[in-house]
């Protein structure tokens, strides 16, 4: 039976998810990506809390110049930011799916520069 594009993304996302779990101490940091834009966040999933989010859709960021990937090294760098505020400095990474490779791979790196450990 051949899968279409999303639903192999989706079963790999499922069995990603069955290993990767955020708790209040090291929350999951989540990567979704559309064509045109790319957003994360920090995860509790034991209460079902978003601890902080960024994307590319944020005010600082939207005026931005550059190509997507040069946005995704931002949004890292914005999300680790606001989770440093909110006191998270080690997460786990839930690449949702998606190859480690291009805007989430950017998106990983930049997320470190700030400063997270996953």
């Amino acid at each position: 039976m051949a899968l279409n594009k999303v639903e192999r993304r989706n079963r790999i996302r499922r069995r990603i998810r069955g290993v990767v779990t955020g708790t209040h101490e090291m929350p999951r940091l989540s990567v979704f990506r559309s064509n045109e834009e790319i957003y994360a966040q920090l995860i509790d999933d034991v209460r079902g809390v978003t601890l902080a989010a960024a994307s590319s859709l944020d005010k600082e960021l939207k005026a931005e110049q550059g190509t997507k990937t040069e946005l995704s090294v931002k949004v890292g760098k914005l999300l680790a930011e606001r989770g440093k505020q909110a006191g998270i400095e080690r997460c786990a990474f839930d690449r949702g799916g998606y190859q480690y490779h291009g805007r989430v791979k950017a998106l990983a790196e930049g997320a470190r520069e700030g400063g997270l450990q996953f």
